[in-house]
């Protein structure tokens, strides 16, 4: 096996050399050559797996130097890993911001090196950003804007955003895919689903498959800015009656596939208390209006942003109110839940927040959780089992339960991808969002707060009100 290995390492080192003379010549770009990301890829995996293949060979399982060599082995492999990402850039990125919210599913060597993508994306030149607009809206940048800013506000991995003056004085901000990204994300989804069939060929408990499957369901979204721009507009109209709800409004004139113009707004990222601190902003009022928003979109609309990562979700003073409001960015990845699948789900978080024991079971296994249904209560709560029982809502969060559930999701890695394999896919794009609120709760330090199970459970007894009005009605 180790012999196929290297073998498969050899291949891609062998293609990577033979291309030299021929990309010098033609003045290309390395990077823009499938054969070159798909040979540095099955490179990286080759190394990773001959590690793992090689590292335990005279180590006793379970004992401390067995646990030591592994944590070493992640984390040189999470470094490779993350490296991949950073030279493929594009869709590899995207992918490895990914896995690094996974906390729930994947050791901490892991989620700690891979959550540097979201500051690693990579950056389009300037003459770059000008092809895509000249290309898309046909004119020059000074026909366009008064001023544009060279320096990108933000760089992420499909695309960054720029700060510009429209000719009749409005700021805007723009933001533009990276060139190559449309071109090379069929391809790449490609390879990394042949690598990681490969992987689970050589190690079964590696079952990743589900994360493919939603890659490849979800790029063809993320790269079409106008349906992002549409995104943003549903949203604002569904969560109206939020004034402390701001999202950006849309330049329709100046928006297409690969360029999207929005209004811009200034704010500090959610999980900077020192600028909340600055602004007189209150902490817990961000927290308790954050879970009424995702709240509402989840259990009322089925309608949800799964992309709140910090540098999303900026806070601010209202320029003109004064008041506090939460500004929600980047459109481009919702998901639509099905009515059933919401109703379900609602009862399942009642039953959480209610410790009904025997509902947690029923809903569970209702949204395909099966015999794993009390793995599955602590996936979702990111509580122990402990906890689940006593009732999330009246047990507080600790740091010795947040290290025993590190422990146990080590421990329960075949499990765990068994029912991340096994649940519908909509709910593995509401775990991930999950994961980003409640990493900004932690850094918030607002965790677990009894309002936020109250407003979770007004929306679901409201959800499921609505539901038996209609089924009255019809």
């Amino acid at each position: 096996m180790a012999g196929r290995l290297l073998k498969v390492s050899s291949l891609a080192t062998a293609v990577f050399a033979s291309s030299g003379f021929y990309l010098y010549s033609r003045q290309l770009d390395l990077n823009d050559l499938s054969v070159v990301r798909f040979g540095r890829a099955a490179a990286t995996t080759a190394v990773i797996s001959y590690d793992y293949l090689t590292a335990f060979k005279h180590v006793e399982h379970g004992t401390n130097e067995y646990w030591a060599i592994k944590s070493k082995v992640h984390r040189r492999s999470a470094e490779r890993l993350r490296d991949l990402c950073c030279a493929n850039r594009g869709t590899f990125i995207k992918v490895g911001q990914h896995l690094g919210a996974l906390d729930y599913l994947l050791p901490e060597e892991y989620t700690s090196t891979l959550k540097v993508l979201h500051s690693r994306a990579p950056q389009s030149s300037m003459e770059e950003i000008q092809q895509v607009i000249r290309e898309d809206l046909g004119k020059e940048l000074s026909e366009l804007f008064v001023s544009f800013e060279e320096k990108p506000q933000g760089a992420a991995s499909l695309a960054q955003v720029h700060k510009a003056v429209l000719h009749d004085g409005r700021t805007v901000a723009v933001k533009v895919q990276h060139p190559k990204v449309q071109r090379q994300s069929s391809k790449d989804i490609m390879v990394i689903e042949v690598l990681v069939r490969a992987v689970h060929w050589l190690f079964p408990d590696f079952a990743f498959m589900w994360l493919v499957e939603e890659a490849k369901k979800n790029m063809p979204l993320e790269l079409d800015f106008l349906n992002e721009g549409l995104n943003a507009v549903k949203v604002s109209n569904m969560l109206a009656d939020f004034p402390f709800l701001k999202v950006p409004m849309i330049h329709w004139d100046l928006s297409t596939k690969r360029i999207l113009t929005m209004e811009f707004a200034e704010g500090g990222q959610v999980n900077d208390r020192d600028y909340m601190k600055k602004h007189d902003i209150n902490v817990n009022e961000i927290s308790e209006n954050l879970g009424k928003i995702y709240s509402e979109m989840i259990f009322v609309h089925g309608f949800v942003h799964c992309d709140p990562h910090p540098g999303n979700v900026l806070v601010r003073k209202c320029p003109q109110s004064k008041k506090t409001e939460i500004v929600l960015l980047d459109h481009g990845l919702y998901q639509v839940l099905q009515p059933d699948f919401r109703l379900d789900y609602c009862r399942l978080w009642q039953a959480l927040i209610n410790s009904d024991m025997s509902g947690m079971e029923r809903y569970s296994r209702r949204l395909g959780a099966g015999d794993l249904y009390p793995l599955f209560a602590c996936v979702l709560t990111a509580r122990s089992w402990k906890a689940v029982n006593a009732g999330i809502s009246s047990v507080p969060v600790t740091h010795s339960e947040d290290v025993e559930i590190r422990t146990n999701a080590a421990q329960y890695l075949p499990q765990i991808s068994e029912l991340l394999n096994r649940v519908p896919r909509q709910m593995l794009l509401l775990l991930k969002t999950n994961d980003l609120l409640r990493g900004i709760e932690t850094t918030l330090q607002t965790r677990a707060s009894s309002s936020s199970f109250i407003n979770m459970s007004r929306c679901c007894i409201r959800a499921m009100a609505r539901r038996t009005i209609h089924l009255d009605h019809t």
